[in-house]
C-alpha cells in the first residue's frame, strides 16, 4: 500500500490521502466574492483525487487582500458564496480547507499578470498596514498597526474561521508565511516595533499565538487547525529555522494540529536555492524536533518523490500547486504509478478512463 495514498486523521477529520492541494491565489474575485472560477478551479482537484483541497489565501478583512481581485471571507455574504464550493468538494469525498490570511504590507497590489507594485487609491487600492512602516521592495510604505487594531486583526481571523466552518469547510489554516502579516510580525526584517509585539522572540510570536488561541476558541474542538510557516527568510538577521522549531512547539501546545512548512517571502532580496524538494528538510526537522505533524511543499512533482517524503518521515502530507495545475488528476495517476490503483478514488463518471495496465 502507498503511504502517500493512505488516510491521515487530524482531530475529528479523516483525510482520504496525503496528496493535498496547496493554496493558490487566483486573482479572480470581485469585492472578495468567490465566483464560478473558484468552483471549477477547486472542484477539479476534488474529482482528481486529492485528499485535501485548500482555498487560496482568503482575506479576513477587506484591507487584508493581496490585490483588489483576491477572495475573502470577512462577511457572511462571502461565506454564503463559499458554501457551494465546500459542498461540491465534499461531495467528491475530499476534505476542504480554507487558508485565512492578511497580506499586511503586501496588500493592495496588482494581479501578477497586469503590473507590479501598489495599486493607488484612484484605481481601487488602499493604504496597507503592517507591524512597522517598512515597505516591501517596490511597494508603498504601509501604516503601522496600533494595539487596538491588532486586537481587531485577531478578532477578524477568529470570525473568519467561524464563518468558514459554518460554510462547510472541514478545517482552517492560518497563513503565517510568505511575508504576509503574521509572518511580518515574526521576522525582524519587517517588525521594528518596541512594544509587546516587537523585539524579543516571545514578543514577535505573540500575535500568531493570540490568533491561534482566538481561532481555536471559535471553532469546534473536532475541527483541525493548520498553520503555514516560512521556516526561514533566507536572509541573515531574519526569521530562521531554529525559531521555526521553537514556534512550532508553541503552536502544538496552543492547539495547532499540523504545520505546513514553506520558506521565504519576507524580503525580495533573499537568495533561495530553489530545486526539487528544496523545502522538505525544514518539514522533516520541525516534525522531528517539535513533535508536530507537518506538510511538505516546494517543487514536489513526481509520484515516487512524494511517496518518499512520507515514507522517510519527512512529513505527514505533501502539498502541491504547479504540478496540479498541469495535471489536476495527479493523485489518480500517482496511484497507478505507485502500484496502488485501488486506493485512487475515481469518480464514477470517469471510471471508463481508468487505466488497467
Amino acid at each position: 500500500m502507498s503511504l502517500l495514498l493512505s488516510p491521515l486523521p487530524l482531530r475529528g477529520t479523516q483525510i482520504r490521502n496525503r496528496a493535498w492541494v496547496s493554496p493558490m491565489c487566483q486573482y479572480s474575485s470581485v469585492e472578495g466574492m468567490p465566483a464560478d472560477w473558484h468552483l471549477v478551479h477547486l472542484g477539479q482537484f476534488a474529482t482528481g483525487g486529492a485528499g485535501l483541497v485548500m482555498t487560496e489565501a482568503s482575506a479576513v478583512t477587506a484591507d487584508g487582500r493581496i490585490s483588489p481581485d483576491d477572495a475573502g471571507i470577512w462577511s457572511d455574504a462571502h461565506a454564503e458564496l463559499w458554501e457551494r464550493v465546500a459542498a461540491f468538494v465534499g461531495s467528491q469525498r475530499a476534505a476542504v480547507g480554507m487558508q485565512l490570511a492578511h497580506a499586511g504590507r503586501k496588500a493592495s497590489t496588482y494581479a501578477p499578470w497586469s503590473d507590479r507594485g501598489s495599486v493607488p487609491a484612484g484605481e481601487g487600492g488602499w493604504t496597507a498596514v503592517a507591524p512597522s512602516p517598512v515597505p516591501f521592495d517596490g511597494y508603498a510604505e504601509p501604516r503601522s498597526l496600533s494595539g487596538d487594531e491588532l486586537r481587531g486583526v485577531v478578532d477578524a481571523f477568529a470570525a473568519a474561521a467561524e464563518r468558514a466552518v459554518g460554510a462547510g469547510f472541514d478545517l482552517v489554516e492560518l497563513h503565517a508565511a510568505h511575508g504576509h502579516l503574521l509572518h511580518q510580525f515574526l521576522s525582524p526584517l519587517s517588525n521594528r516595533r518596541d512594544d509587546a509585539y516587537g523585539g524579543s522572540f516571545d514578543n514577535r510570536v505573540r500575535l500568531v499565538l493570540e490568533t491561534v488561541d482566538a481561532v481555536r476558541a471559535r471553532v469546534p474542538d473536532a475541527t483541525p487547525l493548520l498553520a503555514r510557516l516560512s521556516a526561514t527568510d533566507w536572509v541573515d538577521g531574519g526569521w530562521e529555522a531554529d525559531q521555526s522549531v521553537e514556534l512550532a512547539r508553541l503552536l502544538r501546545a496552543h492547539g495547532v494540529d499540523l504545520v505546513d512548512v514553506s520558506s521565504g517571502g519576507a524580503v525580495a532580496e533573499a537568495q533561495i536555492p530553489v530545486g526539487a524538494g528544496y523545502q522538505v528538510p525544514f518539514a522533516r526537522r520541525i516534525r522531528a524536533e517539535a513533535g508536530i505533524a507537518t506538510g511538505a511543499v516546494g517543487m514536489i512533482t513526481d509520484a515516487k518523490q512524494a511517496e518518499a517524503v512520507i515514507a522517510d518521515g519527512s512529513a505527514d502530507a505533501v502539498l502541491m500547486a504547479r504540478a496540479l495545475l498541469r495535471d489536476p488528476h495527479w493523485p489518480l495517476r500517482a496511484a497507478f504509478e505507485l502500484g496502488d490503483a485501488d486506493a485512487a478514488p475515481w469518480p464514477d463518471q470517469y471510471l471508463r478512463a481508468r487505466p488497467t495496465t
